[in-house]
């Protein structure tokens, strides 16, 4: 008998080494498998003991002479060269055998560990942010829009203001609570002067839904000092009502470190938000005058309003950068130019408005009576965040995007507004057109018209939006049901930002060219923003 290679086997054959020995010399795939060498060397063990200790062994043979044993290295061996390699191998075998299932152990440890980091506190104990959903934040989203729509107001800027800075409280109430590791968190090293964060006891734990409820209230009352005395009684009752809602959650010592925490953020903000100047945003103003230039407009004829909220600080330092339009096209009353034509085109719309058109301007006229705009865009993210059955540490990541977006597009563009000054379209249609009676469907604001602020702060949130859910996200806006309004569907954010911009045209208070402006600088702020705050291993899309 030989082996595959042509060497004699009878040795084998002749001392009964058992078949799994023999199979050494078989080649990989021959006859029933590959090799198996832990079976092989037990199988060898037991062989060279019942060798060595066979009566009917010649032991001069197996003692004193080489083997008939022809190893593949092309080396005769006798039994003690056997023996000493068997027990090498044994021996590192044995070591394997002993270390593989440690290193398995330690490798499936750290895979383990690293699994339960994303979803652990980045400090602290309790449960982490990502465990909680976002009801407790909606009611309050849903508070807030109340307010706003309640507060009498003639421009969207103190709104803008709220929306944002009590996002920020929302994010920073639970941050400690969110992973290191999530994408729903970001540096506040780049907020504009911000002060740092009160810090937690990292050895104690940690209610976050009871962080966020006492945040939220604090900002709500701050933030809405003169609102009647049912709102007030609002905000009282429904922090009261979520607190109680936590008691079978934690107890009455987590819930009070909690709220403490939450108290201390909000207060934080709050007070960090009063020193970005838009209390000297309307100090007293002197409009340049002259062709073309900004006048007060029918029918109130009211002065321009905070002239000086291009100054206020921007909420992420560098968010306006490269954000400023070219300017507007030159100004002409002469029916050829491009500026007449711009008028004409909006008032052939008000002459000959489609049904489709007025619902647009209707849906978005926000204010006196709506929600505000910077109502509808919450309400439109709770629309979004509800659709998705968004984590708490998903939605605060959210609203404070969208916030601060909205926020420093709304100052980058009404620094805009009164470098260039420029008159409404109302003022040109009856005093150029001639058409003395002529009034906007929508009612046109006291303040200049380029660029349009409403499409830049569409564009800031759309945009926003679109780095967290991807810009091709369709839903439907239910905001004005409770109006009587049929509800309207979107199939991308760009198309939601668009449709906003171009309410104002249907609507009659903007020009075509201040809208498309207006939404580019918006996109532009929300991108600055998101490049400065973000990763970009979570958010790929922001490195192109």
């Amino acid at each position: 008998m030989s082996s595959p290679d042509g060497h004699n086997v009878a040795f084998f054959e002749e001392y009964h080494w058992p078949f799994a020995v023999r199979r050494y010399w078989q080649k990989p795939g021959s006859i029933d498998g590959s090799f198996d060498q832990y079976r092989f060397f037990l199988n060898l063990f037991a062989a060279i003991k019942k060798v060595t200790t066979n009566t009917f062994c010649r032991e001069n043979l197996v003692c004193d002479q080489f083997c008939l044993m022809h190893h593949p290295d092309g080396n005769y061996l006798n039994l003690e060269s056997i023996k000493a390699r068997v027990m090498k191998k044994a021996i590192v075998l044995f070591f394997k055998l002993l270390l593989y299932p440690i290193l398995i152990s330690v490798i499936t440890g750290l895979f383990s560990f690293q699994k339960k980091d994303e979803i652990t506190l980045s400090a602290g104990g309790g449960e982490p942010s990502a465990s909680y959903p976002a009801n407790v934040l909606d009611k309050w989203m849903a508070l807030q829009i109340r307010l706003m729509s309640g507060t009498p107001a003639t421009f969207n800027g103190p709104f803008v203001r709220i929306y944002s800075y009590s996002g920020l409280a929302a994010f920073e109430s639970v941050l400690p609570g969110i992973s290191k590791k999530s994408q729903y968190r970001f540096s506040t090293q780049f907020l504009n002067q911000a002060p740092s964060m009160p810090a937690i006891d990292g050895k104690k734990k940690y209610h976050w839904l009871c962080s966020l409820n006492a945040a939220m209230a604090f900002m709500n009352r701050s933030m809405f000092p003169a609102t009647n005395a049912a709102n007030k009684i609002a905000i009282d009752s429904l922090e009261n009502a979520l607190q109680l809602s936590f008691a079978g959650e934690a107890d009455a010592a987590v819930l009070e470190r909690s709220a403490a925490y939450g108290l201390q953020v909000a207060q934080t903000i709050y007070n960090w938000a009063e020193t970005d100047g838009y209390r000297h945003a309307g100090d007293t103003y002197i409009a340049s005058t002259g062709p073309g230039k900004w006048v007060p407009t029918p029918p109130g004829f009211a002065k321009a309003v905070t002239p000086y909220w291009g100054r206020v600080r921007p909420i992420v330092a560098g968010s306006t950068e490269n954000a400023d339009p070219p300017g507007p096209i030159p100004y002409s009353e002469d029916s050829s130019s491009a500026f007449y034509k711009e008028a004409k085109r909006v008032y052939d719309i008000s002459q000959n408005m489609t049904e489709e058109q007025k619902n647009i301007a209707l849906f978005w006229k926000e204010i006196n009576p709506g929600l505000t705009a910077p109502g509808h865009w919450l309400n439109i993210l709770r629309q979004i965040l509800q659709k998705g059955n968004a984590s708490l540490d998903k939605a605060v990541f959210c609203y404070a995007l969208t916030g601060m977006a909205l926020n420093d597009a709304w100052i980058s563009t009404w620094k805009t507004r009164y470098v260039y000054n420029v008159l409404r379209p109302v003022t040109y249609i009856r005093d150029v057109m001639k058409k003395k009676d002529w009034l906007s469907f929508a009612p046109t604001p006291p303040h200049p018209e380029y660029t349009s602020g409403f499409a830049a702060m569409a564009a800031a949130v759309c945009e926003s939006l679109a780095t967290v859910f991807g810009s091709e996200y369709q839903f439907t806006d239910h905001t004005y049901d409770y109006a009587g309004m049929k509800p309207r569907s979107y199939y991308s954010f760009q198309g939601l930002a668009k449709e906003a911009g171009d309410s104002k045209v249907f609507g009659g208070i903007h020009f075509a060219f201040s809208v498309e402006a207006g939404l580019h600088q918006g996109t532009q702020v929300a991108r600055n923003i998101a490049a400065t705050l973000l990763c970009k291993e979570n958010f790929p899309h922001l490195s192109n």
